[in-house]
């Protein structure tokens, strides 16, 4: 069996994820795992034994090989979970932590996660067997839009939106809408259109602003609905068909 030179090791073509993590997202290996399997020649893909971590690989097209055993190619699927507050999006945690995956059990066989919540961030987590859907989902290039029920200490004022529309530093908010607010509390919907750390959080910071709250009711078409925590439900292909969820204009 030849070794195969790495392909492409990123920017990633479209479709196209890292070796390492395609091992991960499939449940063969934890990413420190795929990388050591990688780098010992115990994977293959398409009948070729492939030691950058970093190669570019289609998990729905390739065939991948750890150590014997073959990736699987599962039916198409994706869920809509309500991740609960307190949980973290991985699928083993070092600290012992409860993961989302602890929660859905069964139900996540064979299903990756679409990003990621924060730890201390409950509501809409999209998990499915398509890691190029995934990937769209993802890439900051599409500016699919995450909505946030945001509730904050204080008042936000209406130039404190406009100016979080404008953008402070890197971060930016495509729109920020007032639902409700008093000198105790304000509450708003915020889109968001990348999936930086921490993003929501550190906005209001940098207006003054302490989140007590923060839920993700909506990523591009799919909402939460009427999810409960640790409730999931079947999304359907064609539940993503409908582009009116794109990023409206931001303000000039």
């Amino acid at each position: 069996m030849q070794t195969k030179p790495a392909k492409q090791s990123g920017p990633y073509k479209r479709g196209h994820v890292a070796l390492e993590r395609a091992l991960s997202k499939l449940g063969l290996a934890s990413r420190t795992e795929a990388q050591r399997l990688v780098r010992d020649g115990a994977v293959t893909v398409n009948d070729h034994v492939v030691t950058d971590p970093l190669a570019a690989v289609v998990p729905e097209r390739d065939a991948i090989v750890v150590a014997g055993r073959r990736a699987g190619k599962p039916r198409w699927r994706t869920i809509a979970f309500y991740k609960p507050r307190g949980t973290v999006t991985t699928r083993r945690d070092p600290q012992g932590r409860k993961t989302v995956f602890d929660v859905l059990g069964p139900a996540a066989d064979g299903l990756i996660a679409v990003g990621r919540l924060d730890l201390a961030t409950a509501g809409l987590l999209l998990l499915t067997t398509d890691t190029q859907l995934a990937e769209r989902l993802t890439n900051p290039e599409n500016a699919v839009v995450r909505r946030y029920a945001v509730t904050v200490r204080g008042e936000v004022r209406d130039e404190d939106c406009l100016a979080l529309e404008r953008g402070i530093g890197e971060l930016s908010a495509a729109r920020v809408v007032v639902r409700k607010r008093s000198r105790r509390e304000t509450h708003l919907l915020v889109d968001l259109t990348e999936g930086r750390n921490r993003e929501i959080r550190r906005l209001f910071a940098a207006i003054g602003a302490e989140v007590t709250r923060l839920l993700r009711v909506a990523y591009g078409p799919i909402e939460l609905g009427t999810l409960q925590p640790g409730e999931w439900r079947d999304v359907t292909a064609e539940e993503f068909s409908d582009r009116r969820w794109a990023a409206p204009a931001r303000r000039p």
